[in-house]
């Protein structure tokens, strides 16, 4: 049997430094005091290091991070966001010699030690990662069941439980640098350090890609560095401001001046394909207006879609806030979430004209599209796809985690933000249901040619999974 412990910091992932994960924590888990106590106590974190006294600087960290909050928020925040900024880090050349060490049977041991409280880091190493054994430091817990922002032991004592997991057994292969600080490659057999140039020479057969982050949350969208969050900091009243004045825009002008007003307020918007026209009048011929069937990237995708369109489209929501809702220049339609009650509820507004749905029923922040729900095939064959996608450069505008109420204001927060809109044609007679083919086909072909168009992966994955994944009732770890 062969086994392998490689350090998470430095050699999985790229940066040695973990200080930008504790101010993620800080911005999640508590809010802009923390965050901004955390980035002024940086200078001296960053003295400690240059004095050789980086286990100092990193209990600094931890405690200004971590004391007095909540352990179920700081596990959310873990399982929630930071995987995503953990798995844009990974160093592909430590990960090529881990896999091709390890992953050829399923009775090698896969080890990774970490100086970083052992729940921070271990739903993101062994779901995506697919490690066995996560050795880390554990927090000090009151009864209350709040963090005190200490450790249990000192960083050195992880070499110890090293040897207590392997026992006589000898790992095979330990990745690490060579001042790591909880040195355990003189456990090892062998012993790599960075830069892990003999990685060139692997068996590509043997490679394993790390499973991808498809769900994540969280309100940054990049990694918090000392530099970045500084900005963040600086920007965010002004932004508040900006946030105000767009969405006081929104309300008081008519829908078709905005996309002419959009570039003076920092936006753009990228119009692809032909708009279909407005439906003319209900008739007995067209007694159903277009249902604009959209891929579902943010909650600003139906307004950016009627502003595109110049005329306001009511839009099916699902789990928006009743702020959004008021301050919303379209009419929002709530579904119920019952089956019967929501076709009635489409088929009125059908009736009526043209309609937007997104059937995904939630969004998703990566270029993955969920299963389409078959709903809308069911319901009429006048149907448009149109593929959404954004760029956001601060701050994500949809979060499932805190306030919802927040999101318009975050959203409109970013200093620039991009919409990107594409029409596709409107689905043939013999592409709908009205041909014979069945609802989950159309829908299936829709989700397939939106794909297609966006170069977002399909897959079956729905609402309910994204929820069960961010809560940690998915059954895979947790």
């Amino acid at each position: 049997m062969e086994s392998i412990v490689s350090e998470l910091e430095g050699v999985l992932l790229k940066d040695p430094n973990p200080f930008c994960y504790f101010m993620l924590m800080a911005f999640e888990a508590s809010g802009l005091i923390r965050f901004a106590l955390l980035l002024m106590l940086w200078p001296i974190i960053r003295l400690l290091e240059v004095f050789g006294r980086e286990d100092y600087g990193l209990k600094l960290t931890i405690f200004v991070a971590i004391a007095g909050i909540k352990i179920s928020e700081i596990e959310s925040v873990s399982r929630t966001v930071l995987p995503k900024f953990y798995y844009d880090d990974i160093n592909m050349e430590a990960w090529r010699i881990f896999t091709s060490t390890c992953f050829n049977n399923n009775n090698n041991k896969r080890v990774v030690v970490t100086k970083i409280p052992r729940i921070l880091v271990e739903r993101f190493v062994k779901v995506h990662l697919r490690v066995d054994y996560v050795v880390g430091t554990e927090l000090v817990v009151s009864k209350y069941g709040f963090a005190t922002g200490f450790i249990k032991d000192d960083f050195d004592k992880i070499s110890n439980r090293i040897v207590e997991l392997f026992g006589d057994e000898q790992p095979s292969l330990g990745l690490g640098r060579a001042k790591c600080g909880c040195s355990f490659l003189s456990l090892c057999k062998e012993q790599s350090q960075p830069p892990f140039l003999n990685s060139k020479n692997l068996d590509q057969q043997l490679i394993i890609n790390p499973l991808p982050v498809i769900f994540h949350d969280g309100r940054l969208v990049n990694r918090p560095t000392p530099c970045s969050s500084l900005i963040i900091l600086l920007w965010i009243p002004l932004g508040i401001v900006i946030a105000t004045f767009r969405i006081l825009i929104g309300l008081i002008f008519p829908i078709w001046t905005i996309l002419y007003l959009t570039p003076l307020l920092g936006g753009k918007v990228i119009v692809k394909g032909n708009p279909p026209p407005p439906s003319p009048a209900t008739t007995i011929a067209n007694s159903f207006g277009v249902l604009f069937v959209c891929t579902h990237r943010t909650f600003m995708d139906p307004l950016i879609l009627s502003i595109v369109l110049q005329r306001k489209i009511p839009a099916i929501t699902y789990s928006i806030s009743r702020l959004t809702e008021i301050i919303s220049p379209i009419p929002t339609v709530r579904l119920s979430r019952t089956r019967d009650v929501d076709v009635r509820i489409i088929k009125r507004q059908l009736e009526k004209g043209d309609l937007i749905m997104c059937p995904e029923g939630t969004t998703c922040r990566e270029p993955f599209l969920l299963r389409f729900s078959a709903l809308f095939a069911e319901l009429t064959n006048r149907i448009v796809p149109v593929a959404m996608n954004y760029r956001a450069g601060i701050f994500h505008a949809t979060t499932a985690r805190g306030w919802k109420c927040m999101d318009p204001i975050f959203c409109f927060m970013n200093p620039r933000l991009i919409y990107e809109v594409t029409f596709l044609n409107q689905l043939p007679e013999d592409a709908t249901c009205s041909s014979g083919k069945s609802p989950h086909d159309v829908a299936n072909y829709v989700q397939k040619i939106l794909g297609a168009t966006l170069g977002f992966e399909c897959t079956n994955l729905t609402r309910k999974d994204k929820y069960n994944i961010l809560s940690g009732n998915d059954g895979i770890f947790y």
